[in-house]
């Protein structure tokens, strides 16, 4: 997997909905470093769109990227 785009400097954000948009990502660039034909994976967004276990097997993975940085943002504590 080679890459010269830096898009992961840190998990630190500053809030918990930057933490979610974060896992998204995180979550979505893994999906593309996987399947790296876009076509692809544009042909493929119409059977999971419309398959309910599929959405909430990706829900999960995003909330398990979110763990992550939260855990990484000691939970927002102040």
């Amino acid at each position: 997997m080679e890459t010269t785009e830096v898009w992961l400097p840190a998990l630190i954000v500053d809030t918990p909905q930057q933490g979610r948009e974060l896992a998204i990502k995180m979550v979505r660039k893994s999906i593309a470093a996987i399947q790296t034909d876009a076509e692809t994976r544009k042909k493929l967004r119409s059977a999971y769109a419309t398959d309910t276990a599929q959405l909430i097997t990706s829900a999960h993975v995003i909330a398990t990227e979110f763990q992550t940085i939260a855990a990484a943002n000691n939970y927002w504590k102040k």
